[in-house]
């Protein structure tokens, strides 16, 4: 458990706090004395005039209240301004309602809500209009709310005859700031389906120029109050739905036993998406009169007025191009208001809906709607709720057909499951359903294995993330623990369906350019053979809208291929897959297999990462403490045998030297902060910032001693008789590394781009290495796997004699470099599941099967040679004709004036 940090309170703080809530509080008691003082004559005396009031409470459960209101800020045709995508929240409650001396007159005392992006900074005053020069504030300590509320206390009069309101009142906009308002609107007594649109308007008692003046703001929202339903039974009565009878009540499922009826199955934020035929679309303009590109809308969405216990509802329709329809708040110019009821005979739900344009009115009331629910589902046919929209007007709006598979919990209860693609399972997929797998059990058909997270790869390497869950599994809904079959499978095989989704990051290939932040949705069927733990499946992928297209379209030549591991298994969790397209490459649908695999952890995977984590960072930690261990050892050994300092590489130290200096300074070391998944196990970054302390300070160490080495190398060349000799060697050494280096570089590169392309198919999280500054820091590392290979140059130039290298520091060194590999080649035969390594980090080498058994030999390899030349010389390994003649040697030459002497 992370431990609690005592954070002391600043005294200046508390004394602000208190400062603060005095205000707020003589704020808040001074509104009702504000609002008797505001005068009401003045400014609404013309819309409903004052009366005197009785103690007489008016009592009604629901009086003159909007729930499902939006506003506009400072447009007189809100129909035409109001934000389709802002949430732009507006309501209206009354508080208390008194009669008055007049019959017709009510009082009201009842406050207004305004949510939104924008509130705080329209009424706080335009700034720029008064010529005020623009000063950078400090922000706040605390980020704002991305929504702020206004809230107005209202105080007023009611006409119930004519329906007019009018209050003035003063608004709490900040903490420190208010605005008095009058706010007027139209709520009539009574209303029906052509007159529920309540339209209001705040306003300012400000003049127009003085810092506390906004412009009007506009309310819109649907009355609540004494509605009647006029238009439904007698659009019933005359049949004006048979159209859509066409065999619908046969097969749609009733409400008998559903607990709640229709409210239960048609909720608020339900979605469809909509399919126009074409053929009336022809000759009707199928449009909703839309602003920009939304002449024909994508998806509609339902917002609940009303739902009463006889069946009776009443509903907003917002209709959009967007995934914004589930908001609270709708767009008037796209939007129906409609009502209808369950009706019992047919099965089916029927709407009367009106289109909403003019400021007070409706358009009118011609669209039609039924929703009926489908007593089977199939491959193509996923929606609980489908449905018609059509127009009694010849010119307004096609037939349009509406569904959604999102709406699966929407479900009744009845609702079965049809296969219809056996033939294709059995072409596709009886290979694979009998192949041998590993032995063990794997999941049935109860287990909540089968429902898993996952993350999905194309051959480009593009990354998504969604889900895989079963739909149905034999002929009932999958519900897993529950014990719902009494029977199970003798030859192991069951019918399954599947629903998969998965979310793109960026720009995906699948059949096509998918944008970023984009849902793909895969409607699948199959067979899964629980003996060795194959799903094999055919898929409907849906094919994503394109701009003004009709109709949408399914792609159903897809094969889903799903393997799961044994319960018993060290990797119970453990699943993987591959979509493939059955097209011809030819075909512009086609698309190279993607893969994709269990993103979810399990409770065993948890626990071995947990121990996982610990065990890198405890070998991090040895490793840079073992290597300032030999170094150190190095440094007592040229300490104890002075003579050998100058025949140790200059080159092979500056590597050295460089390899931990540079992670101070690049702060590659810094994986733990940059990393921050490992959270999620640890609980707590102290850990992490502890051992990157110690991390560093080793790293500085070894650094320092590594110098240190490196200065008295350089020191004991200038004091050496033969100093020029040995600089020529380490020149030449320098010479043939440089070359070297770029050459097994290039190798490395290509065997890296080699080895990429034909892995591509296995699944993994992308390593940094993958680009060019990453495969870079990669080859760093290798060109530190093989420090001693100056070394061995320069003994080989030069032919040294004795011990230059102490055992401890090559053997040691070698073994440090060589540990990360090793325990690379362990990770991956025991773990299947990946995550950023700390140690053997593929950032900072190559790690793979191949690179790491290359890499240890050539390090072992390395090892031996400097091993035969130390107890030999340096040229020993070489053929005894080629030990004297290996480089041209100056040779002392005698002067005639020489021998004359």
């Amino acid at each position: 458990m992370e431990p609690r940090i005592r954070v002391p309170f600043p005294p200046f703080n508390l004394l602000h706090l208190l400062v603060i809530s005095t205000l707020f509080i003589t704020k808040s008691t001074s509104i009702p004395h504000q609002i008797s003082q505001l005068s009401y004559s003045k400014y609404c005396n013309d819309v409903v005039e004052e009366h005197q009031s009785t103690e007489t409470q008016y009592s009604n459960n629901n009086f003159l209240r909007l729930d499902k209101a939006v506003y506009s800020l400072g447009f007189q045709n809100p129909q035409f301004n109001f934000n389709p995508i802002s949430s732009q929240i507006a309501s209206f409650t009354t508080l208390k309602a008194y009669h008055t001396n007049s019959n017709n007159t009510i009082k009201i005392n009842a406050v207004l809500n305004l949510i939104g992006p924008d509130i705080v900074s329209y009424f706080s005053g335009d700034v720029h209009r008064r010529n005020l020069r623009l000063v950078k504030v400090r922000p706040p300590r605390f980020e704002p709310r991305r929504h702020a509320g206004a809230e107005f206390r209202l105080l007023g009069f009611w006409d119930m005859y004519t329906g007019n309101i009018c209050m003035v009142g003063s608004g709490s906009v900040s903490l420190l700031r208010s605005v008095n308002v009058v706010f007027k609107f139209n709520y009539p007594n009574s209303s029906v389906l052509d007159t529920s649109l309540i339209n209001g308007t705040l306003e300012s008692m400000m003049p127009a120029g003085s810092g506390a003046y906004f412009k009007p703001v506009s309310v819109l929202g649907v009355s609540g109050m004494g509605y009647n339903f006029s238009y439904i039974g007698k659009e019933i009565e005359s049949g004006g739905f048979d159209v859509y009878d066409d065999g619908m009540e046969n097969v749609s499922l009733g409400l008998s036993g559903v607990r709640g009826g229709i409210c239960s199955i048609i909720t608020w934020g339900l979605r469809f998406e909509l399919d126009y035929d074409k053929y009336h679309c022809e000759d009707a303009s199928c449009s909703f009169g839309m602003v920009g590109d939304e002449i024909l809308p994508r998806f509609m969405s339902i917002k609940v007025v009303d739902c009463l216990e006889d069946g009776k509802v009443r509903y907003v329709l917002q209709f959009s191009n967007e995934s914004y329809g589930k908001g609270l708040s709708f767009y008037p110019l796209t939007s129906l208001v409609a009502e209808g009821e369950w009706d019992e005979k047919k099965k089916r739900v029927v709407l009367v809906a009106c289109q909403l344009f003019d400021k007070r009115a409706l358009r009118g009331c011609s669209i039609r709607l039924a929703f009926s629910f489908p007593s089977s589902l199939s491959l193509k046919r996923r929606s609980s709720i489908v449905g018609k929209m059509w127009s009694t007007e010849t010119k307004n709006l096609g037939n349009v057909s509406f569904y959604s598979s999102a709406n699966v919990n929407s479900r009744i209860k009845g609702t079965s499951y049809e296969y219809l693609e056996h033939e294709k399972v059995q072409n596709f997929c009886s290979e694979n359903l009998d192949s041998k797998g590993k032995k063990g059990t794997y999941p049935d058909e109860k287990s909540p294995n089968l429902r898993f997270d996952m993350m999905v790869r194309n051959k480009k390497g593009q990354m998504a993330y969604g889900y895989a869950s079963p739909l149905y599994i034999r002929d009932r809904f999958y519900t897993p623990f529950e014990n719902q079959w009494n029977h199970s499978s003798t030859n192991g095989y069951i019918n399954v369906s599947y629903v998969i989704s998965f979310k793109t990051r960026d720009e995906f290939e699948f059949g096509g350019k998918i944008p970023g932040s984009k849902m793909v949705e895969i409607s699948a069927e199959g067979v899964y053979n629980t003996r060795n733990g194959v799903l094999c499946m055919i898929g409907c992928k849906h094919m994503s809208y394109e701009k003004f297209q009709k109709k949408r379209s399914l792609d159903c030549e897809l094969v889903i291929n799903i393997n799961f591991s044994p319960l018993n298994s060290k990797d119970p969790g453990m699943i993987h897959g591959n979509i493939k397209s059955t097209r011809e490459k030819a075909d512009p649908l086609y698309f190279e297999p993607i893969e994709f695999g269990s993103s979810s952890v399990t409770t065993t995977q948890a626990r071995e990462s947990i121990w996982r984590m610990d065990l890198e960072i405890t070998m991090v930690l040895i490793s840079n403490t073992l290597a300032c261990i030999f170094i150190g050892l190095q440094l007592f050994h040229v300490k104890r045998n002075p003579d050998m300092l100058p025949f140790i590489s200059v080159v092979m130290l500056v590597v050295l030297t460089l390899a931990h200096m540079i992670p101070l300074l690049l702060n590659f070391e810094a994986v733990f902060m940059s990393n921050r998944k490992q959270n999620v196990f640890l609980g707590t970054d102290q850990w992490l910032e502890v051992n990157e302390v110690l991390v560093r300070v080793i790293t500085m160490v070894a650094f320092l001693l590594q110098f240190r080495l490196l200065q008295l190398t350089w020191s004991s060349r200038n004091n050496h008789e033969s100093r020029k000799n040995l600089w020529v060697s380490d020149k030449k050494v320098l010479y043939i590394s440089c070359p070297l280096y770029v050459a097994i570089g290039l190798v490395a590169w290509f065997a890296h781009l080699l080895q990429n392309s034909h892995s591509k198919t296995r699944f993994h999280i992308a390593s940094d290495n993958t680009t060019f500054w990453g495969a870079l820091k990669s080859y760093t590392g290798l060109v530190l796997d093989a420090f001693l290979i100056p070394q061995i140059m320069f003994s080989l130039f030069y032919d040294t004699h004795g011990t230059v290298l102490a055992p401890s520091f090559y053997i040691g060194s070698t073994l440090v470099r060589l540990l990360p590999h090793v325990y690379d080649l362990y990770r991956a035969h025991s773990s299947s599941w990946f995550y950023d390594k700390i140690y053997a980090n593929p950032g900072m080498d190559y790690y793979s099967t191949m690179w790491d058994v290359v890499i240890c030999c050539g390090g072992i390899l390395c090892v031996l040679v400097i091993y035969v030349q130390q107890r030999f010389t340096g040229r020993s390994l070489l053929p005894k004709r080629f030990r004297d003649d290996v480089l041209y040697q100056k040779v002392p030459v005698i002067t005639r004036e020489q021998e004359i002497f």
